[in-house]
């Protein structure tokens, strides 16, 4: 069970890990600064507001793409890190060595975009990436590829060394997620909840990644070696099991703060459960044969496969989001809640989450699909569980983290402004997103027509409001980072008592 403890002793991060940590909180934050401001610059060359060129929008549409789900996962990273390693032993070594494979990637995709001019998009759907019609060359497109090849890589490096970890304390990976108690026997409220969904995104996500680095390998083959002809829908297939388990595992490894610290902040005890286990076996199952939802509009693929990706959409939602939301809720009605940003980010999160969850369910629905797959609903749906969800989740820990230098909960007058101005600004963005989708508005267009421009309007003023808030959100998180704690988060444990009487 998470512990009471605002500040535990053992969540200290000191030397070698400080800088590690310190390095993945400060580039995701800003990376997310960039990544929105590309987002704000493309909306708003959509509503007419300033104008990209058109090769410029979709090379900058391939680097939002990329670069805003690297980041997320590189964020999330860290916050099952952090919590991960007071369980099992994780090697520094591993950690590093996903944050360099990471940035050398990074490196790599702005190269092959804004040096050779890939635009080709996140999906680089074969065989596009090597008919690039004069706007990149086919060495470009490899750049790219190599880049995504390496954060792969990184992230499985940090993968199995979190598996070996586990399995050294609990001896498999069946009994970290707690498999031994579905049927029956006693559960041990010590088994931590970052121990269970820490697994389930292991198993899951190692396949995901695996999958990518084949068809990335294959496709890389292909545009040294021409001869060598791919199945386009194979090759589809393989691309969309990655991407969609990628960013999937960015959720599910953020959720980890929510079980973490949502207890610190009420002061109640969030027990491990039956039903919990049960959401979280279900799920690791679920989330790897959900993503043929994405494919319903290639009849060629076969019936039951399609007809698989439509039942589990409709199911694999429902574990663990209803579970932690559940559960959630019911450990902080009528608590004493103490009312500051780590704890109204963690909130948010589960509203992001959950609503954004059930916008996926809609587009993931066969009929509505055929309707709004190619539509704005798109992006309304996974920006929604992308900015209130995952990224709240990060910045949750990331308050944590600098409020535990300080040995008081951050709680400022510009973090009261900074927060609604956020979630305003975000719920703007979203909703025009949702309803251009509900106008039948495309998605990934250049040009917009006149009957289009209101929505993008209202979505690049709520953009605007958004990446204000995020500047100041980095600014604010980097400086508590790099501050040096206070003598009395230095000396030791702080728990509740304390962090009230402080």
């Amino acid at each position: 069970m998470a512990s009471l403890t605002m500040y535990p002793e053992e969540e200290r991060l000191q030397g070698a890990d400080r800088v590690a940590f310190n390095l993945y909180i400060i580039s995701a934050v800003v990376l997310f600064v960039l990544m929105m401001l590309i987002g704000v610059a493309m909306r708003m060359t959509q509503a007419n507001w300033y104008g990209v060129p058109p090769a410029l929008f979709y090379q900058l549409l391939s680097m939002h793409g990329a670069g805003m789900v690297g980041s997320m996962v590189l964020a999330t990273t860290a916050v099952m890190w952090f919590f991960l390693r007071k369980y099992v032993r994780l090697h520094l070594w591993a950690l590093v060595t996903n944050y360099v494979l990471f940035m050398l990637g990074a490196l790599c995709l702005i190269v092959s975009i804004f040096g050779g001019g890939y635009a080709a998009l996140w999906t680089f759907l074969y065989p596009l990436p090597t008919h690039g019609v004069g706007m990149w060359s086919p060495h470009a497109a490899a750049l790219f590829m190599l880049g995504y090849l390496l954060i792969g890589v990184g992230e499985l490096i940090f993968y199995l060394d979190a598996a070996a970890g586990i399995i050294k304390v609990y001896g498999n990976l069946g009994r970290a997620l707690g498999l031994h108690w579905l049927f029956g026997g006693t559960i041990d409220q010590n088994h931590p909840k970052t121990v269970v969904a820490s697994t389930s995104m292991i198993i899951a996500n190692s396949l995901g990644i695996l999958a990518g680095a084949v068809v990335l390998v294959m496709s890389l083959i292909n545009i040294f070696y021409p001869q060598v002809v791919l199945d386009a829908l194979f090759t589809k297939t393989l691309i969309y099991w990655f991407g969609h388990m990628y960013i999937n595992a960015a959720i599910y490894m953020g959720v980890i703060a929510i079980y973490e610290l949502l207890s610190r902040y009420s002061g109640r005890p969030y027990p491990l459960t039956r039903v919990f286990l049960w959401a979280w076996a279900a799920t690791t199952l679920f989330v790897i044969i959900v993503f043929p939802h994405h494919l319903m509009m290639d009849y060629a693929e076969p019936h039951w496969f399609l007809l698989m990706g439509q039942t589990v959409s409709w199911a694999s939602g429902f574990p663990v989001v209803v579970v932690t939301a559940y559960g959630a809720l019911t450990n902080i009605y009528r608590a004493n809640m103490r009312w500051s940003m780590p704890s109204k980010l963690l909130v948010l999160s589960l509203f992001g989450w959950v609503a954004g969850g059930f916008a996926a369910v809609l587009d993931s629905t066969i009929r509505i699909n055929l309707v709004m797959h190619n539509t704005q609903w798109v992006p309304g749906h996974f920006h929604f569980y992308l900015l209130l969800g995952a990224l709240a989740m990060a910045l949750a820990l990331m308050y944590h983290v600098i409020g535990s230098r300080a040995h008081a909960p951050p709680n400022s007058s510009a973090d009261r402004l900074g927060f609604p101005v956020y979630v305003g600004g975000a719920l703007i963005f979203l909703f025009a997103f949702l309803d251009a989708g509900h106008l039948s508005v495309p998605r990934r267009m250049y040009p917009h027509l006149e009957a289009w421009l209101p929505t993008d309007a209202i979505g690049s003023v709520g953009g605007i409001l958004v990446l204000l808030a995020m500047i100041y959100f980095a600014i604010r998180i980097t400086v508590g980072l790099l501050k040096t704690p206070s003598p009395a988060a230095a000396g030791g444990l702080g728990d509740r008592a304390a962090d009230a009487a402080g």
